[in-house]
């Protein structure tokens, strides 16, 4: 394994005179990105430190970012132009901030009260515009449980699968932050017993637990990404819950793949954790059978030791006062395909890559009981429901539940970071007045 790319901002006994607790996902070691808002501003980028959001554009404004930084791409609504920047500047604003937030470093910021808020104050936005959307397919264990359960008598693995990161273009007008409701969606489904379908809403509501990246500085038409240069393409990641209606799927996926079933609603956390606050995390995954075209071998260890969870409470839960039930607990450390080489394959036919593109993992699996990252998973395609801490079932979800998605990075030796949440509660499906 090649040496982690580590320096002060990632040292462990770095505190900030921002009192952060224990337990928080933003230590100073984090330090995401994100745009947010308030009665008094509108919106804008934001950095989370503890429980509080630094607003970059007061201290760029003050002076205080112009050695490392443009002060007018700090003072934008969305964080396109922060991304277009690149790595030596994204290291940079990094390493400023830390030293601006640390204790004993530079003390402009402790008479600028004013230039924080707190997280109750704040509405989150989307972090960028964005343009494009792909979803991959890039879990072995996922992709293996759906073979199974869709062709139980052949291979689970489509032959293609373990030579080229499978994606689809999704749609990028329904993705939404964290804490949107999501609206139960209308389509055609069919019964296998059924002579034709009908338009209704889906009964076969479903989750799926991703990690999502966006792209950094931009290519040219028919211009490639190298594999030695991908992680300057790469800003930060977050986590994405790209909902899916299986009924709504099943019918209309072949053979051009999935449509309506997925474009209602992807929800994303609205932090974004810089590639370079995960360096302490990351790995190498597993070994590739058979070894990957040269385009895709690996040149370093590319993958990211990050816990992930998934938390699901009912109407009648939260009415009770019960706390939400963990119904999977997965790892992204050992994804087939990383995001390495999801962005070099994406860009390997000299399609267009923008700052602010959003990619997406595909569904994250274990191979162990209770780790898989999706309903039709966990409950092997309905025929095993789940049993919630009140007594309620559930093989896919029902209105009013509420899906939170989490995710910690921990390492001995190191501070933990995490990306807060990715929470999505579902409202009832509109009137049937197209059927």
């Amino acid at each position: 394994m090649s040496a982690l790319e580590l320096d002060e901002t990632h040292d462990p006994e770095r505190v900030s005179w921002i009192e952060v607790a224990p337990e928080s996902d933003f230590p100073i070691q984090n330090l995401p990105f994100g745009i947010f808002s308030t009665e008094r501003r509108d919106p804008r980028i934001g950095v989370a430190i503890g429980d509080r959001i630094l607003d970059l554009r007061a201290i760029a404004e003050a002076g205080h970012l112009d050695e490392v930084a443009d002060r007018a791409m700090l003072c934008g609504e969305r964080l396109n132009e922060l991304m277009a920047a690149g790595r030596p500047v994204w290291r940079a604003l990094r390493g400023r901030l830390s030293d601006l937030l640390r204790v004993g470093g530079a003390r402009a910021l402790r008479d600028m009260p004013d230039a924080f808020c707190s997280f109750g104050e704040a509405r989150m936005h989307l972090p960028a515009r964005i343009g494009d959307y792909i979803d991959f397919y890039s879990s072995l264990e996922h992709a293996t449980n759906l073979g199974r359960l869709f062709r139980p008598t052949g291979d689970p693995l489509l032959p293609n699968w373990r030579w080229i990161p499978i994606g689809y273009h999704g749609r990028s007008a329904t993705i939404v932050p964290s804490g949107t409701p999501i609206r139960r969606p209308c389509g055609q489904r069919k019964s296998p017993e059924a002579e034709a379908p009908v338009f209704a809403p889906s009964r076969r509501l479903d989750i799926e637990l991703e990690i999502g990246f966006f792209a950094g500085p931009g290519t040219a038409l028919g211009e490639r990404i190298p594999g030695e240069r991908v992680r300057e393409h790469i800003f930060g990641s977050v986590l994405v819950n790209d909902w899916s209606a299986r009924d709504i799927q099943s019918w209309e996926y072949q053979p051009l793949g999935p449509f309506l079933g997925k474009s209602f609603a992807t929800t994303i956390s609205p932090w974004v954790v810089t590639m370079d606050a995960l360096e302490p995390f990351r790995v190498a995954g597993p070994v590739q059978i058979p070894a990957p075209l040269p385009y895709l071998q690996r040149h370093d260890p590319e993958n990211f030791s990050i816990a992930l969870s998934v938390r699901l409470s009912s109407a009648s839960m939260r009415e009770r006062g019960c706390d939400p039930s963990t119904i999977s607990r997965t790892s992204f450390a050992s994804m087939y395909w990383s995001q390495a080489q999801q962005l070099t394959h994406a860009a390997s036919n000299g399609a267009t890559i923008r700052p602010g593109d959003l990619f997406a993992s595909g569904t994250i699996s274990g191979a162990l009981p209770g780790s898989q990252g999706s309903l039709i998973e966990l409950t092997e395609n309905g025929a095993h429901p789940l049993e919630l801490p009140d007594g309620e079932k559930r093989a896919f979800l029902e209105d009013g539940d509420e899906v939170t998605l989490l995710a910690r990075c921990e390492r001995e030796g190191f501070r933990s970071i995490g990306f807060g949440a990715a929470q999505g509660r579902v409202m009832p499906a509109e009137s049937d007045r197209f059927a």
